[in-house]
């Protein structure tokens, strides 16, 4: 097997971290070699974070350089657009179609740009996705992140069960019936 690039991008409190723990725990889970890295940044106060994870027979580096991923999982729009010059050509976004203002915007120093999904599908594959909507209805909005896990899932060569048992040896027990109705709610999107 090539190996596998996938970015997760967002915003500090977003679920970024579980996402991608859901992501290696199921990769490792299937045999593959692993390689991850997270670069928090000021994630406690909204900024942003990124993860890479790469996956494959052999993985020798978990950083994905400009024009590599092959997947970028994005949890907010602005956060999608930044990371899309990493994204390999031909690759795919996935995308919460959500607008947090960063603290420019929300300071009035700059405006969160225009139009951001009709830009970035000039330049990749997007799939964009109200999932706090899907998280609503799964039953709390911090679902969001196992939302796009479930979309990420269901475009993914790792069948069906084998993420479910992933988020059920990952998640709490008390977070578990949300997030395992998240899945399916993205999974099925």
């Amino acid at each position: 097997m090539n190996t596998k690039s996938i970015m997760i991008v967002g915003v500090g409190g977003q679920g970024t971290l579980l996402a991608s723990r859901i992501l290696g725990n199921v990769v490792i889970d299937k045999g593959y070699d692993v390689k991850l890295s997270e670069v928090h940044g000021m994630s406690q106060r909204g900024g942003s974070v990124v993860t890479y994870v790469k996956y494959g027979e052999a993985v020798h580096s978990p950083i994905i350089c400009k024009g590599e991923a092959d997947i970028i999982l994005a949890f907010e729009l602005l956060e999608a657009y930044r990371a899309l010059p990493y994204l390999k050509e031909g690759g795919t976004i996935i995308v919460n179609n959500q607008k947090i203002n960063p603290m420019p915007v929300i300071t009035g120093a700059a405006d969160y740009p225009e139009d951001i999904e009709s830009k970035i599908k000039e330049n990749a594959n997007l799939i964009s996705v109200d999932a706090l909507s899907l998280a609503k209805e799964a039953g709390n909005i911090k679902a969001v992140n196992v939302v796009l896990i479930g979309m990420l899932a269901k475009s993914s060569e790792i069948e069906k069960q084998a993420w479910i048992d992933t988020i059920k040896s990952t998640v709490p027990p008390k977070f578990l019936e949300v997030n395992l109705k998240a899945f399916e709610l993205g999974y099925n999107k």
